[in-house]
């Protein structure tokens, strides 16, 4: 009996690692089943992705998941603000060295440093309006206290602005993501999927650009990617439909943030932009108070062009929040500042890569600082 006991614990000491593997992962194959749990689409719902999302089971492995209140890094801002900041150094080099004498030349080099920043001209008007004054009074001295000044004088410009998500008190929150073609919009959409399911949220994608083949095609791939489920139509069928199997199949999964993709329109087509205000209507009418947000995505690089389309959406429906997207690839990121004096619609996210993870939360106070330091 006992030598049958120590030879049983010497097989077990020398069997081949693979064996011992083996049988530790036989429970990650048993959680997929989990997913399938909740009452099944109604018929009417359209063809989905069957694949079924990842995220929310890594994130209860994985203790390095971050709430969306910690999607910021000032390391990231800078990184993308490289262009902007490298053209503002190129005209400010030198400009606040100490000891420095403040006089109108000074003054005059720093608007056309401002404006080459893309803040716009009135906003930038606006703020060495105040820092004249300021100089005059004595409250600034020297060319050293000139950069403080204009930190401190734009960071007000933030204050009470309601940079949260509307989320809604119990799920689905519905985000209702409009854009006009080669905006970034299907990869910003993957961009706010990808950051709710590191929360741990089930997440919905609605192909509601039904209008451009390649849309729904490229959202059903990052679907994929991120672990979302997808619903789609027939290419050309009515985005309106879309949205509402969308959050059918959303009420009936028990998904926790639903993300409605809407046609890429051009913004000076009344008829088209019309269809935004029906798509929320639709919206409405199936789940109280959605759409919770309506965000822009807007395309950083056109610059002042974006403030343009931002007044123009604006009319078309109640945008709530604005996305700027490849705010790396410019050196005019300084129209995040000229948008809030613009158009008082708050920049709630940038984008700073093509990756799901190029995503940061817009914080007004490290994006000065990123920009200035």
């Amino acid at each position: 009996m006992v030598f049958d006991l120590i030879k049983g614990f010497i097989e077990q000491a020398i069997a081949p690692p693979g064996v011992k593997e083996e049988k530790k992962e036989e429970k990650p194959a048993e959680t997929p089943s989990e997913k399938t749990a909740g009452p099944p689409p109604s018929p009417s719902v359209a063809e989905e992705e069957k694949k079924p999302a990842e995220a929310p089971v890594k994130k209860q492995e994985d203790s390095s998941w971050l709430s969306l209140d910690a999607w910021v890094s000032l390391d990231g801002l800078k990184k993308g603000l490289e262009k902007t900041r490298t053209r503002l150094e190129g005209h400010l080099q030198g400009l606040f060295a100490l000891g420095q004498t403040v006089d109108e030349h000074l003054l005059e080099e720093i608007e056309a440093a401002l404006i080459e920043a893309d803040m716009g001209v009135k906003p930038v008007g606006r703020l060495m309006e105040e820092l004249r004054r300021a100089c005059q009074s004595g409250e600034v001295t020297d060319a050293a206290g000139v950069k403080g000044h204009l930190k401190a004088r734009l960071k007000e410009r933030f204050k009470g602005c309601k940079l949260e998500l509307n989320m809604s008190p119990t799920p689905p929150t519905v985000i209702m993501v409009a854009g006009v073609n080669g905006s970034g919009k299907t990869t910003s959409i993957a961009k706010l999927g990808y950051m709710f399911a590191r929360e741990g949220k089930q997440v919905l994608l609605a192909a509601g650009d039904t209008f451009r083949a390649a849309a729904v095609e490229q959202l059903e791939i990052w679907a994929g990617r991120i672990g979302a489920q997808i619903i789609k139509h027939q290419p050309g069928a009515d985005p309106s439909a879309v949205a509402y199997d969308a959050l059918e199949a959303a009420v009936a999964r028990g998904v926790d943030v639903v993300i409605v993709d809407t046609a890429g329109r051009l913004h000076t087509k009344q008829n088209l932009m019309s269809e935004l205000g029906k798509m929320k209507k639709v919206l409405s009418k199936r789940i109280e108070h959605a759409p919770h947000e309506v965000l822009l995505v807007l395309d950083a690089t056109t610059g002042q062009n974006a403030i343009s389309q931002a007044r123009l959406f604006k009319e078309a429906v109640d945008i709530t929040g604005i996305f700027l997207a490849k705010l790396d690839g410019t050196a005019k990121g300084g129209v995040v500042l000229g948008m809030q004096d613009e158009i008082k619609i708050p920049v709630k996210f940038v984008g700073l890569g093509e990756k799901a993870e190029d995503i940061q939360r817009f914080d007004p106070e490290g994006f000065i600082d990123a920009l200035f330091d």
